[in-house]
């Protein structure tokens, strides 16, 4: 059993509070993704699962047991970092070995996990290359393979496909889906790209200064954000966020005055609010449609990227543009002048201090 389980963890750098009471549950053979901005603590909590760095409070407890004062080796984790971090002067197989011969293993032993690994990550046409013969992506395997010779409890991989080319990346985000279908092992894994993290991830922890935002699935985040912060950084186009005040509220509806007067509704249980109220709605891309009235404004832009087309909308009551998403059968022309909105059911409320409205008919996702 490894699950793991972090419990009111805090760390500082001096005065800089990086990480906040941060408590967090991984499953036995899930895959976890911490995902958030430079900074804001992720690969920090990391390296205290690891143990590479102390806690100031808090326990890390792996398959239930308290691992907080143990040292990383005992803690049976293996750890992938960014900068691959092998030895040059050993060949692909001496690096995948290392481990094993520094733990007394015996060399019939050592063999079979090295090349059972390198037969999982087909590199075993390169057990006898140096690291400075291999491309990226094949450096990121031998580091890969390093770790799974150990036979860990849990994986820890820290930003391990951010030193790759685009095309790379999506190449290896494939590999490691396929390595964790296969091994089933319980798997944090950092990074900034939200592609990364919604593609590979079982659940996300979205990160922001220290505390996690909200905990959920890919379709739970992206669907059911609970703070602004969460639904601008899952999306690509992001949300459209738009600044307004309530206008009429009801236990199963807000009616929103928008900053260039277009009034939307919202279905969300707004039954807490006050008329003047100042909020944030926020609608996808994909949910903009033309309409006879609404937000009135000009197709300044049409994007096409040859299976899908945004469209980039300006108004005169917000420098920066609404992107739509149209549908395959819409008409949209750059220069048109139309009105655009949404449904109520599809559109998101946020309070002043940025927290969601619970959304009329569906469950609530709080981290």
């Amino acid at each position: 059993m490894a699950r793991v389980e972090i419990c009111g963890i805090s760390k500082s750098f001096g005065a800089t509070a990086v990480l906040r009471e941060i408590s967090l549950s991984v499953e036995d053979g899930e895959f976890v993704v911490l995902v958030g901005p430079s900074g804001c603590g992720k690969s920090t909590l990391l390296r205290t699962i690891a143990g590479l760095d102390e806690v100031d409070s808090g326990a890390v407890l792996i398959g239930g047991n308290d691992v907080t004062q143990l040292p990383p080796a005992k803690r049976g984790i293996a750890m992938v970092f960014q900068s691959y971090a092998l030895y040059p002067q050993m060949t692909v197989y001496r690096n995948m070995a290392f481990g094993l011969r520094l733990a007394g293993q015996d060399g019939e032993a050592i063999d079979s996990a090295v090349r059972n690994a390198a037969r999982l990550l087909d590199i075993e046409h390169l057990l006898e290359r140096r690291p400075k013969t291999l491309s990226g992506g094949q450096r990121q395997r031998v580091a890969i393979g390093r770790a799974i010779v150990r036979e860990p409890a849990v994986f820890l991989f820290d930003e391990p496909l951010s030193n790759l080319d685009a095309a790379l990346r999506v190449r290896m985000r494939y590999e490691f889906a396929k390595l964790h279908q296969r091994l089933n092992t319980t798997t944090l894994y950092v990074t900034h790209d939200q592609v990364e993290a919604m593609t590979l991830a079982d659940r996300i922890a979205i990160m922001n200064r220290g505390r996690i935002e909200q905990y959920g699935t890919p379709d739970e985040l992206y669907h059911d954000p609970q703070s602004v912060f969460v639904a601008s950084f899952i999306g690509s186009p992001k949300m459209n966020l738009l600044e307004g005040v309530i206008e009429k509220a009801e236990p199963g509806r807000a009616a929103v005055r928008l900053a260039g007067g277009a009034v939307l509704d919202a279905a969300v249980d707004a039954s807490k609010a006050q008329p003047g109220d100042k909020v944030t709605l926020g609608i996808r891309p994909e949910h903009l449609r033309a309409q006879k009235t609404g937000i009135a404004g000009e197709v300044a832009l049409v994007e096409s990227l040859g299976n899908i087309r945004f469209a980039y909308f300006a108004t005169a009551a917000d420098p920066d543009p609404l992107v739509l998403q149209p549908g395959a059968d819409e008409a949209i022309r750059q220069g048109e002048t139309l009105s655009v909105g949404a449904s109520p059911d599809q559109c998101h409320l946020f309070d002043a201090d940025g927290r969601a409205f619970s959304r009329v008919g569906r469950r609530s996702l709080a981290a």
